[in-house]
């Protein structure tokens, strides 16, 4: 990246800018409370703390280390680095290899009482020959755009903005202070250790000696999460990775799930495609609570549940006409604690990832109306009500006063489950997921011996149906089409025969498979959309194929009856994975990672396309079905 790049509200100098790590060389750890970025050379880039959607700490992973990072690695320039997690946790190990000397840097975040603040413990050992470890943390509160300071405390190093919590560095070793950094220089010898915990200023366990303790207590807790599951199919890894980073992404505290960890990774490198995603969407949530179901996890899926039902709002007669607003009964997304309000802005002081700008935090999308939400929604509530906890009392009046609003707001435009910024359209997936809300419900409402008024939802199902099929397959391309007066393709149809609205073996929708993989997929890598067949897009450039589709895609194929064609390209996307296993939004050309890291609803349809490939392959029959 250029030297001479201008800022508009510039941080200050602190040299030539250095190429950025990329997307796909970082791991994560996390507490289920906020989660830090790692890169594979020690580098702590991304870190947003004490919550996941707080002001970053650290965020050099879209500038530079001005804009805060910890390093801590050995000075062997020449060696190999690599990442791995310990077997079945979420406990990070970062590994140099050199000719006279093997260093591992052991990362983690300890979980800790809800009321605990999060911490990051980190744990460096010359494993074989001699090794110099330099340190240096800088925190920069705020996005970088406080002024932070720090002092010494004692043996400690503390940071401290004004109107920003203040943070505090322990090590087993003197630290010393260099441009408001804690900074260290330290020769270890073969077995040595040294240990830092960083976390609040007034927590009694930021504590260098407490260090072992945390890595115990920490390797139980994840083991102990992961020995639930009850998948033991093919990639078991693959599988197990995305439940453990799903994991990450769950409030422990309040149940929502998050779509990613980050913000303001570029879906268009250079371009304005940049989202924060710190939050959570009804959409990628409710797709959670599939796979977590899936594997067994009900408790993280009835928590989610909960979450969600605290969301709506209390029952309220949205047919007496004074004052009602339609599209109020429950929003796109929240930030993690339930709060619909995540005003945009931009942070025009950063460069920007690979310099796409602009930097943007809060979400706009959160105004937006999107008539898909209902029965991502109800179709969590259904596998909830199957294989976790019965629906309450006032669990099945908030049901029906969504599946009411999707009887009323069906035939209406929306933006789309891409949350498109041009003008609303009359979307097929729109259509596809207001029909499963009422399906849904119906069946629950059977299932369960509800009261429901049968009559009206069947009626509107039918309507529904009947509007897709006569409106939205155009019987002359021979093939169903993304918006009402197009023939434009989505990666999103590939959800219809996977919520069952069309057979996979129908003769239609077979048809609009192939035309998808035709117009749509690159060596398994699925786009969303076409741009140049898209207006109501809304933005400037295109953007990478899109990862959740390309899993899709092979679950479809699977549930098609093609087989080895389904497992060719799985097994290619799985080459797409970062060397954890961890997958990011999507994939440019190369098969790179763009976007928000790691991304929840890529890892969901990962665990879904496995687990239908992996009964195929096996001859079972007897599938687990929504």
């Amino acid at each position: 990246m250029a030297e001479s790049m201008v800022y508009p509200n510039p941080l200050p100098d602190t040299g030539p800018i250095p190429t950025q790590r990329p997307i796909e060389a970082h791991g994560i750890i996390g507490d289920m409370r906020t989660a830090a970025l790692i890169a594979d050379d020690g580098t702590v880039d991304f870190f947003c703390w004490p919550e996941f959607d707080s002001p970053s700490v650290f965020v050099s992973l879209l500038d530079t280390p001005r804009a805060g990072a910890f390093e801590l690695a050995p000075d062997l320039p020449d060696a190999r680095h690599m990442q791995v997690y310990l077997p079945d946790t979420n406990v990070l190990l970062t590994r140099w290899l050199d000719e006279d000397a093997i260093v591992e840097l052991t990362d983690l975040m300890p979980v800790n009482d809800e009321d605990d603040l999060s911490r990051v413990v980190r744990t460096i050992k010359a494993v074989r020959g001699r090794a110099r470890i330099r340190l240096r943390c800088a925190v920069r509160h705020d996005y970088a755009r406080a002024d932070t300071r720090a002092r010494t405390d004692g043996a400690d190093v503390c940071f401290e903005a004004g109107g920003q919590p203040s943070m505090r560095l322990s090590g087993s070793i003197p630290l010393s202070i260099d441009d408001n950094a804690a900074i260290a220089d330290l020769w270890l010898e073969e077995g040595e250790t040294a240990e830092f915990v960083l976390g609040g200023a007034d927590d009694p366990f930021v504590r260098a000696d407490d260090a072992q303790n945390c890595f115990k207590r920490t390797m139980e807790y994840w083991r102990g999460w992961l020995s639930q599951s009850r998948y033991t199919g093919r990639w078991r890894e693959f599988v197990s990775r995305s439940a453990l980073a799903l994991k990450l992404l769950t409030s422990r505290r309040h149940g929502g799930i998050l779509a990613a960890a980050t913000f303001g990774l570029p879906e268009d490198l250079g371009g304005e495609r940049n989202w924060d995603y710190r939050y959570t969407w009804i959409r990628d949530a409710s797709f959670t609570i599939y796979a977590f179901m899936r594997l067994g996890f009900t408790e993280e899926a009835n928590a989610f549940m909960h979450w969600a039902a605290e969301r709506v709002p209390a029952y309220v007669d949205t047919n007496d006409n004074e004052g009602h607003d339609p599209h109020k009964i429950l929003a796109v997304m929240y930030t993690v604690d339930g709060n619909p309000d995540l005003k945009e802005e931009s942070l025009d002081h950063l460069m920007g990832y690979a310099n796409s700008r602009p930097v943007r935090i809060g979400n706009e999308a959160y105004k937006q109306v999107q008539h898909d939400i209902y029965g991502e929604l109800l179709d969590g509530v259904y596998l909830s009500n199957k294989y976790g906890a019965a629906i309450s009392h006032k669990g099945w009046r908030h049901t029906v006063q969504i599946v009411d609003q999707a009887c009323r707001d069906w035939r209406t435009p929306d933006v789309g489950i891409w949350e498109m910024r041009g003008e609303p359209q009359h979307f097929l997936h729109s259509r596809l997921m207001c029909w499963v809300a009422v399906d849904r419900a119906i069946r629950l409402a059977q299932k369960r011996s509800l009261p429901a008024p049968f009559e009206r939802w069947n009626a509107e199902r039918a309507a529904i149906h009947a509007d897709i099929w006569e409106n939205f397959f155009d019987k002359e391309a021979g093939h169903f089409v993304q918006r009402l007066g197009s023939r434009a393709l989505d990666g999103a149809m590939l959800l219809m025969p996977l919520v069952r609205f069309v057979g996979a073996t129908d003769s239609c929708w077979l048809a609009t498979l192939d035309a998808i993989r035709d117009r749509l997929v690159r060596d398994g890598m699925v786009k969303r959309y076409l741009m140049d067949e898209t207006p109501c897009d809304g933005l400037k450039g295109d953007e990478g194929a899109f990862a959740a589709c390309s899993f899709w895609y092979v679950e479809c194929l699977a549930r098609a009856g093609r087989i080895d064609e389904a497992r060719s390209e799985f097994e290619k996307l799985l080459t797409y994975a970062n060397p954890l296993g961890l997958y990011a939004e999507e994939f440019d050309r190369r098969g790179r990672h763009l976007g928000n890291t790691p991304q929840a609803l890529t890892h969901l349809a990962l665990i879904s396309a496995a687990s239908f490939l992996d009964r195929k392959l096996s001859g079972d029959e007897t599938h687990w079905q929504p």
